[in-house]
């Protein structure tokens, strides 16, 4: 059975009942005794059972509570029907407060203006005209003058301050601060003030949108031209062309907004309602959409029927915007908004940063961390602004969420602080990862680098790599629980569950356990570095990575053996600080071994004077003396001391420059012989002469 059925059912039933008990209520009859009713009108038993039951304080409470309540899938129709009611009336509303202001808009306007050129007439038509021509005039004239005295020094101004947007951001600030030293250096009266305040705030913008969109322009351009210039094109990098247009169309969005906010912000001073000020905003605003509108139609597009598409779209959804907005559903109308610009902002960002390393590559190279900070934390603070702006509209404010015991307040609060902690925890993985990025590729070695400096770059190019994995754990953890705790979830629980959890993996990972503590204590022993050759068992090889749990060695044949820390032992580094190499030589027993020793000698001096061997060797060549006796040889021992892993190297050469020498000064290598006796050839030939005559002669031969 339905659900509509069965509470259609269960109403149909609790009417019969109330029916039946406010007929019984009401009704003489059924008031009467046994005694009284007429005769032939008795009820039945079981009616008068059922009637005695109504009539029971508890069942009366029971039917009138039931009856109160409606049924689940009523109330949902209900909250359902009374939200969107609720919306309806609030955009009737709305749109009827507006529609009334433009009925009085005219005798509003008449009370401005009386109030405002009373003001100029008491304080003088020519002083005020001049003041405000004066705010107009004076930031263009000054950025003029400026302009034209950098003009020649342009170049110069570029290679003093480095940049290339220095040329276009200077006049920028020069327009500002004319603009405000003649607001703030002449005399006001109240409601001008206002009006003057407000007309310098809309230039002040104005000015700095037209400059930080040309500098946007001459970065993608330069940027361009150095991809050109080095035949790798960007594809998220746009042409000059198309980031000329979007400058010019958003210049003009922007100019046209500033004239409008300063306009309606001046209204409020003069006295108009805010309905008013609405229904001028409004119409203001098919200005804008006009601008939006024409943008979309005219933008550069690559195909024609699908860009046809997208204007058509584009068209609709700023009709729905502007529809949002004058049916005063704000919240949802920024909403609208963040979903179109915010990706193309963020974006653009991104471009404008891209564009700056490019262009301004010598000024940022070695600024690493402003790099980051400029690209991230234009990003975070993008974001973190719209949130609290969406934040603000839907009236949760920062001392609302801060004092709310609201569950919307709660949850905006968590919300939004959610947001920033996420954002500040981006921020600072991207600044700790760009500089452990820096000191490892800030660390080249030359030739001229000592022992102790390649040991510390190896140290660094061990370590470094491992904190800042753990750091990105560690930073990781940390956001995701400040989160939790922003929402209103108690994280107390979940620490406590996490510690149990790992304890359990612990007992049940002992393994893993141990491979991360032993490493761990090999990196705290400093027992090996990347870059050198190790020993430990069966496993050799250079260290090349590491890992939480593994070390990867490279056997000098070429495969690659994972090993984990835990199965490592007792390790034999071979890079470390010298090594001995030990050399032994067989020589016959009619060598003279003085002759030998100096020859050795010889050639230990040539290799400490080869320019290639010689810084390499700490102790060259040298004979130590005979070894010992052999069945065929005298064994002789050689040694020289290296540097750790050139003893190969410098032993082959060596090796080589001996086999020769000993051969030029007569000095012969043991190498084992068999010799056979002949004091009795003559008696053996004899004998086997005898016996080929016997076996010619068919007898047996002669003892």
């Amino acid at each position: 059975m339905g659900r509509g059925t069965a509470a259609g059912l269960k109403a149909a039933i609790f009417g019969i009942l109330a029916f039946v008990a406010l007929f019984s209520a009401a009704s003489p009859g059924f008031s009467q005794t046994p005694a009284q009713t007429p005769a032939g009108s008795t009820p039945p038993a079981q009616v008068r059972e059922m009637m005695q039951l109504m009539q029971a304080p508890e069942v009366k409470q029971w039917m009138a509570t039931q009856m109160a309540a409606p049924s689940a899938a009523d109330s949902a129709s209900q909250n359902q029907m009374s939200v969107l009611s609720g919306l309806l009336q609030h955009a009737r509303r709305h749109v009827s407060m507006v529609s009334d202001a433009a009925m009085t808009l005219p005798s509003q306007i008449g009370n401005a203006s009386s109030l405002f050129f009373g003001e100029l007439a008491a304080t003088g038509w020519s002083r005020m005209i001049a003041q405000f021509l004066a705010i107009f005039l004076l930031g263009a004239i000054v950025e003029s003058i400026a302009r034209y005295a950098f003009r020649r020094r342009r170049r110069r101004l570029v290679q003093m301050a480095g940049m290339h947007l220095t040329p276009r951001v200077v006049p920028a600030l020069i327009f500002a601060a004319a603009t405000m030293l003649a607001l703030f250096s002449l005399g006001w009266p109240p409601l001008s003030q206002s009006v003057a305040i407000l007309c310098a705030v809309a230039l002040i913008v104005q000015r700095f949108t037209i400059c930080l969109g040309g500098v946007l322009v001459d970065l993608i351009g330069l940027a361009r031209a150095e991809e050109e210039r080095q035949g790798v094109i960007v594809p998220i990098m746009p042409s000059r062309a198309v980031a000329l247009f979007w400058y010019r169309r958003s210049a003009i969005f922007v100019i046209y907004f500033m004239l409008g906010w300063a306009a309606i912000q001046s209204m409020e001073p003069l006295g108009f309602s805010p309905s008013a000020r609405l229904f001028v905003g409004y119409i203001l605003g098919i200005g804008l959409l006009l601008i939006a509108i024409e943008a979309a139609w005219s933008r550069p597009q690559k195909d024609e029927k699908r860009g046809h598409g997208i204007s058509w779209a584009l068209t609709v959804y700023f009709l729905l915007l502007w529809g949002l907005w004058v049916t005063g559903f704000n919240w949802l109308l920024w909403l609208g908004i963040y979903v179109l610009m915010l990706p193309r902002v963020l974006a653009v960002s991104t471009i404008a940063v891209k564009s700056l390393q490019q262009t301004e590559a010598s000024f940022l190279a070695s600024r690493r961390i402003a790099t980051v900070l400029l690209d991230r934390g234009v990003r975070a603070l993008i974001i973190a602004f719209a949130a609290i702006w969406l934040g603000q509209l839907l009236g949760v404010g920062a001392d609302t969420m801060a004092a709310g015991d609201k569950m919307v307040d709660k949850i905006a609060r968590g919300v939004i602080g959610g947001i920033v902690i996420l954002l500040a925890a981006d921020l600072l993985w991207h600044v700790v990862k760009a500089y452990i990025d820096g000191k490892l590729l800030g660390m080249p070695l030359d030739g001229d680098a000592t022992d102790e400096e390649k040991a510390k770059h190896a140290r660094f190019q061990t370590l470094l790599p491992i904190f800042r994995n753990i750091l990105a754990v560690v930073i990781a953890v940390i956001a995701v629980l400040m989160v939790l705790s922003g929402l209103g979830i108690e994280i107390g629980p979940l620490i406590a569950g996490a510690g149990v959890v790992g304890v359990a993996v612990g007992f049940g990972a002992q393994t893993i356990v141990k491979d991360v503590i032993s490493g761990m204590f090999y990196m705290w022993d400093d027992a090996f570095r990347v870059g050198e050759y190790i020993e430990s068992g069966s496993h050799k090889g250079v260290v090349e990575a590491f890992s939480l749990r593994s070390v990867k060695l490279r056997h000098h044949r070429g495969p690659l053996t994972t090993v984990p820390f835990g199965e490592l032992g007792a390790v034999k580094n071979l890079n470390r600080d010298w090594t001995i190499d030990k050399i032994s030589l067989n020589v016959t027993y009619d060598t003279d071994l003085v002759k030998a020793k100096k020859v050795i000698k010889q050639i230990g001096q040539t290799l400490l004077e080869n320019p290639e061997f010689g810084p390499h060797i700490i102790e060259t060549l040298k004979m130590k003396g005979v070894e010992q006796f052999g069945e065929f040889a005298i064994e002789i021992r050689l040694s020289m001391m290296t540097k750790p892993g050139e003893q190969f190297v410098i032993r082959r050469n060596a090796l080589a420059m001996i086999r020769n020498a000993f051969r030029e000064n007569g000095i012969e290598f043991a190498v084992p012989t068999v010799q056979v006796s002949g004091d009795r050839a003559a008696e053996v030939d004899a004998a086997a002469a005898r016996y080929a005559a016997h076996a010619r002669a068919g007898g047996e031969p002669a003892a």
